[in-house]
């Protein structure tokens, strides 16, 4: 039996920040490998990878699965560490596919 899936501390707060900004967001972090949440911005979807960024780097790192996917996927996939990181990397992924 597969234990419930873990999420970053800091997974709320990333969440409740981009919804504060106008994005549509939709948790999926308790699908094995795959990115934590799926985003909705300015008409375009984004996937993020939340990762906490007051953990030590070697608590950062992408799991097996996780790396798996990210070295796989053949869109962007974007890996955050704070609320201000994620807005910013939303903002510019934004910019640049407008």
């Amino acid at each position: 039996m597969r234990r419930a899936a873990r999420i970053d501390d800091n997974h709320n707060e990333i969440v409740d920040a981009l919804r504060a900004i106008g994005a549509s967001v939709k948790s999926t972090a308790i699908l094995k490998g795959f990115v934590d949440i799926v985003v909705g911005y300015r008409g375009k979807n984004y996937l993020m990878e939340i990762k906490d960024g007051s953990k030590v780097p070697s608590k950062r790192k992408l799991t097996p699965d996780e790396k798996v996917f990210h070295d796989n996927w053949k869109g962007e996939a974007l890996i955050v560490e704070s609320v201000e990181e994620a807005i910013s990397a939303l903002n510019t992924a934004s910019r640049l596919n407008n």
